[in-house]
C-alpha cells in the first residue's frame, strides 16, 4: 500500500513540474470530465487524499477553497502542508489497521461502514484516476503527459 502511495506523489510532483510551462489561462480552463480545470483537479486529488486521512483517523476535517490556492505554487504549498501529516499516517500503516472500521455519515442520516483498508485503497484509486484525466487533457493541448509507469521509478527499492 505504501508503495502506491509514494508512486502518486512521485507521478503528482511530476505534474506539479510539467504545470510550471502552462500558462495561467490553461491551468484554469474548465474542462470536460473530472472537477474542471487541470489546477482544480490537483487541488481536488490534495484535498481528498488529506480528508480522507483524517477521517478515519476520527480527526475533524475542513474544506479548503479553490478560489484561494489559483495557482501552482498555492497548491504546491497547500500540498507540501497536508503532505506531512498524510506521510506519516501513509508511512506507519500496518495489516493490524486494514480493518479497522470506519463509519461514514451520509447526507440523508445514514451510515456507511468500511474498513480503512477500503478507504485506503479508494484514496489511492481516486488519485490515478484524475491523473489519467489530466493525461487526456495534456494530450488535447498538444503536450506529452507524465508517464504513468511504475516500471523504472526505483519505487521497489523504497
Amino acid at each position: 500500500m505504501q508503495l502506491l502511495f509514494h508512486y502518486n506523489w512521485l507521478i503528482r510532483d511530476e505534474w506539479y513540474s510539467w504545470c510550471e510551462d502552462l500558462t495561467e489561462e490553461e491551468l484554469l480552463k474548465n474542462r470536460t470530465g473530472g472537477v474542471g480545470s487541470i489546477l482544480q483537479t490537483l487541488f481536488h486529488i490534495v484535498d481528498v487524499e488529506w480528508s480522507w486521512i483524517r477521517l478515519i483517523q476520527g480527526k475533524e476535517d475542513f474544506q479548503e477553497n479553490f478560489d484561494d490556492y489559483k495557482s501552482i505554487s498555492k497548491v504546491r504549498e497547500l500540498d507540501a502542508r497536508f503532505h506531512k501529516e498524510v506521510e506519516e499516517f501513509v508511512n506507519n500503516w500496518d495489516e493490524n489497521m486494514e480493518s479497522n472500521k470506519f463509519y461514514d455519515l451520509q447526507s440523508d442520516g445514514s451510515h456507511l461502514t468500511d474498513t480503512w483498508g477500503e478507504v485506503m485503497r479508494h484514496i489511492i484509486a481516486h488519485e490515478i484516476h484524475h491523473i489519467g484525466q489530466l493525461s487526456v487533457w495534456a494530450r488535447e493541448i498538444g503536450k506529452k503527459p507524465i508517464s504513468a509507469n511504475f516500471i523504472g521509478r526505483g519505487l521497489g527499492t523504497h
